[in-house]
């Protein structure tokens, strides 16, 4: 009975209730990476304004160097979980990353020297890249195809969450500070001496259950295949979705390792023909989604606005506003993702937004009351949070073949720190040379150039499996 209820599950191409629930417990445990990134990511905006009193940052190098030294992080945990992933599983590799989440954030809230606090900051950094490479490859890997979309999105709204959750942490913690306080009355205050301290310490109870939950995730059934593990492959693919489901899954992921040899994945495999047009598409989406710029309305919000006439205390709901609306879209892509499909959705994110940069272009020069540009940017918001945000993520975790998998998602977020790190780093020179006007004008039409990119090159991946995804993608000789 049990083998006829498998059979008639597969053959409708879906996952039986009770294993789905399964599948989705594993991607909600691997996404608490996902909620700790965005934490991590986030709270340092509202520390800053404290530790920047008590380790006395004056300078604008510093005081740069202390905001985005976490990039240096992220830049090195992504380019190593590619080769750690391969070497001693997924599994293995998010444990890592949850246990410097905590040791990190533990030891920069403890930090008494600024050069401790960069090193930390940086550990923390090293964290976020490498989760950020393997929990949308680990999901991929161990999703039936009709829900791996949605599966890989959720990883894109822990991050969301992690982002609005620190908003409020920061705001929880912080205590007023009156306008005329004296230097040294405000170094002496407790936001300076150990408000942004907490802030910190906030995260190291989440990341203590991310490693409790990662002890206990099953490996990659592709990774454990890899490595002639085959028992152990079919006794997890069996509990996520039957036996018929796991034979037929075996079947085609032995097929495509024989097919690709079965020897250990190399970085100048990405250089081989066969490959090198899957890794130049998925290192362009994800330059894409950050060249879209918007996060210069998450990080540079209050010139942003301000330019637009908004005031201080105005400023401050605004951006309330920007992150309910982008948790509230995030969580509607979920639903849309696997119906819609990726191609679509990213030809309609990057239609949506570059239309809605190009409408604010216009209402900053035609002086447009703030409120019109608040719309727009909201409206870019929305678009981005339910298209090109986890939907880069999810085609990232896609369209490399299985044996440069780790690999190809390697490179691809590496590319995306990259180009956040650019992004972020020369609005303030784009501001000042082209104007806010300009500057949205050129956001607009990078969109639209991107819109044009996803027609040309990304295929349709929805519903389909990794092995039929790979026979698609790679260039066969």
């Amino acid at each position: 009975m049990q083998g006829a209820a498998d059979s008639g599950s597969f053959a409708a191409g879906s996952v039986p209730a009770e294993r789905g629930a399964y599948v989705w417990a594993i991607a909600i445990s691997v996404t608490l990476g996902g909620l700790l990134f965005g934490y991590d990511w986030v709270v340092i905006g509202g520390a800053r304004q404290f530790y920047e009193v008590y380790f006395g940052l004056t300078s604008t190098a510093l005081i740069g160097w202390a905001n985005s030294c976490a990039l240096v992080g992220c830049l090195i945990g992504s380019l190593a979980a590619g080769t750690l992933a391969d070497r001693f599983g997924r599994r293995r590799v998010l444990l890592v990353s949850a246990i410097l989440f905590a040791v990190s954030s533990a030891l920069t809230g403890w930090a008494h020297l600024f050069a401790s606090f960069i090193v930390w900051r940086i550990t923390g950094g090293v964290a976020i890249g490498l989760s950020s490479n393997i929990a949308p490859l680990y999901i991929a890997e161990i999703s039936p195809a009709e829900i791996r979309g949605k599966l890989v999105s959720l990883n894109q709204l822990a991050i969301v969450v992690g982002i609005l959750l620190a908003q409020v942490v920061n705001w929880r913690i912080a205590r007023p500070v009156p306008a005329d306080l004296s230097h040294h009355a405000l170094l002496l205050s407790w936001n300076v001496q150990w408000g942004w301290r907490w802030m910190f310490f906030a995260v190291v109870a989440p990341a203590a259950v991310f490693i409790c939950t990662s002890i206990f995730l099953p490996e990659s059934p592709r990774w454990l295949l890899t490595n002639h593990r085959r028992d152990e492959a079919k006794s997890i693919l069996e509990r996520v979705g039957g036996l018929f489901y796991a034979a037929s899954e075996i079947s085609s992921i032995e097929r495509s390792l024989v097919e690709s040899s079965q020897e250990n994945s190399l970085w100048a495999d990405l250089l081989r023909p066969r490959f090198l047009r899957v890794v130049l598409i998925g290192i362009a989406l994800a330059v894409l989604q950050q060249w879209t710029g918007i996060n210069t309305l998450f990080n540079y919000a209050e010139e942003v606005y301000r330019s637009a006439g908004y005031a201080a205390n105005d400023i401050f709901l605004n951006i309330v506003i920007t992150g309910a609306i982008n948790l509230i879209f995030t969580v509607l892509s979920m639903f849309l993702v696997d119906r819609i499909g990726r191609r679509w959705m990213m030809i309609l994110g990057c239609a949506g937004i570059g239309i809605s940069y190009l409408l604010c272009a216009y209402a900053y020069k035609a002086a447009w009351p703030p409120a019109a540009v608040l719309t727009l940017t909201l409206c870019a918001i929305a678009c981005y949070a339910l298209t090109l945000a986890p939907v880069t993520w999810v085609l990232i975790a896609e369209i490399f073949p299985n044996r440069i998998r780790s690999h190809g998602i390697s490179i691809a977020v590496s590319a995306l720190w990259i180009a956040c790190f650019l992004l972020t780093y020369i609005f303030p020179a784009l501001d000042s040379l082209l104007g806010i006007t300009g500057t949205f004008s050129l956001y607009g039409i990078i969109c639209l150039l991107g819109l044009l990119f996803v027609m040309g090159f990304v295929r349709e991946t929805k519903g389909k499996t990794l092995e039929q995804i790979e026979a698609d993608m790679t260039v066969r000789h």
